[in-house]
């Protein structure tokens, strides 16, 4: 059982101004920190349901922690943001993965730069992360009451009339109730992810909620012969989906991976982001398309083809693949092209030479559900910006409730994009509490 704080009112025997931070998550630890250390004269208490804080840090980035990316400049920060990027990017002016990087190597942690851009600590160890987070909430008198799961969230009725009538913040108007009973404080921040109850607190407090659906995750595909190629790689390729309006052009490139289910990788994890919506209201079944050559254009294709039918006439067409691709993935192909394997180059005929270039450059599938993208789960949907003040996170229909993470419609692509954003709206949320206190 966590440690519960005394007192139920909105100011302690001390006379601190009290602040309570629902999710003990990347965004709510961080803004937890950041309101403590910016006004040591509030206190700040941290509800975390599960027996362990930062669950999805643990796990992240294989065990890693892939913390942020290697990207400097807001501008193009926020066009990996399927949602949410044009609010984000104020708040990247003042809070970017340059912050980002400075604040852990303030708290003795060093990031490292991988050649796709993704930063992760020197120790590859997530932990060390974990534990930097609970260093620094510890030394800047965060009380952190783990196992302590919120039952209710509801403000104060006096309070909150005040506030209507006179503009004036009130004191001890959220009231949080756990299985130890009540506590109330003067402001809140929700940073509860892509949590139900989360979602359901927001509402009963004014809020209004875009439908939570899934982001980032992988296809399923109903193909024996390819699921036999599982751990196969291509290091870049493109993957659409045809049913999308012209408008929304859901296209996407990067490295693309076989599974035992279908595909996975990053190319089809971005498409996955890009798409959230439009593949739920598909039932997770739709038609994408797979160049495997992109840097290829169908002519060129063509013409390299035409050249091996006359340089390599005698061998069958199975003896090589002309492209770097794996011997399994280009038997794979062929089988898909309606190609017989011990068919010599100089017998291939134009019609089967065109029906192969547009294997390579436009290979059918059809995905027939999702699967989850490791132990990570990225949600598409949660509280409306516009009811949000992107300048300090608060609610623009709540005052004193301010808003941090993955409850907030905003989702990024995978490469330390969503803990970019739980950062940036953790540390603007704990600093805006802080002045707004002080």
């Amino acid at each position: 059982m966590g440690e519960v704080a005394d007192g139920i009112g909105g100011r302690e025997a001390s006379g601190k101004l009290r602040v309570g931070v629902v999710g003990g998550g990347a965004a709510g630890f961080f803004g937890a920190i950041a309101c403590a250390e910016a006004s040591p004269s509030a206190d700040v208490t941290l509800f975390e349901a599960a027996r362990e804080p930062l669950g999805k840090v643990r796990v992240s980035g294989g065990g890693r922690c892939n913390v942020t990316h290697h990207c400097f400049e807001p501008r193009e920060l926020v066009g990996h943001y399927p949602r949410g990027g044009k609010a984000l990017r104020g708040p990247l002016t003042k809070f970017q993965p340059r912050d980002t990087i400075d604040w852990f190597a303030d708290r003795d942690v060093a990031l490292k730069v991988e050649a796709d851009g993704r930063m992760f600590p020197t120790t590859d160890d997530s932990e060390t992360i974990v534990a930097c987070l609970m260093r620094a909430a510890k030394r800047s008198g965060v009380r952190l009451l783990t196992r302590t799961p919120v039952k209710n969230i509801r403000r104060d009725p006096e309070e909150a009339d005040k506030i209507d009538k006179t503009g004036e913040m009130g004191l001890g108007q959220f009231v949080v109730t756990t299985r130890d009973g009540t506590q109330t404080f003067d402001r809140l921040l929700l940073a509860t992810g892509s949590s139900r109850k989360g979602y359901t607190w927001a509402q009963q407090l004014g809020q209004t909620i875009a439908e939570p659906v899934p982001s980032l995750f992988t296809f399923q595909i109903d193909d024996r012969a390819l699921h036999e190629l599982a751990g196969i790689s291509v290091a870049e390729a493109i993957v659409s989906v045809p049913e999308t309006k012209p408008h929304q052009n859901l296209t996407q490139a990067g490295p693309l991976l076989i599974s035992h289910w279908g595909l996975s990788g990053p190319a089809v994890l971005k498409t996955s982001a890009w798409g959230a919506r439009f593949l739920h209201d598909r039932g997770y079944r739709t038609e994408i398309r797979v160049n495997w050559l992109p840097d290829w254009k169908p002519e060129a294709l063509r013409s390299k083809l035409q050249d091996l039918r006359q340089r390599e006439a005698r061998k069958t067409i199975a003896t090589f693949s002309p492209f770097g691709f794996s011997r399994r993935l280009w038997l794979y192909l062929l089988d898909r092209a309606d190609l017989d394997p011990k068919l010599q180059w100089a017998q291939l005929p134009k019609a089967k030479l065109n029906r192969l270039v547009d294997r390579l450059s436009r290979c059918e599938f059809q995905v027939t559900g999702k699967g989850q993208f490791k132990d990570e789960f990225v949600t598409c949907g949660g509280v409306r910006l516009k009811e949000v003040n992107f300048k300090t996170m608060e609610s623009r229909v709540c005052p004193g409730l301010f808003f941090a993470g993955e409850i907030l419609d905003v989702d990024g692509v995978t490469g330390g994009f969503n803990f970019q954003n739980a950062w940036t709206t953790g540390w603007l949320a704990g600093r805006a509490m802080a002045k707004s206190i002080s």
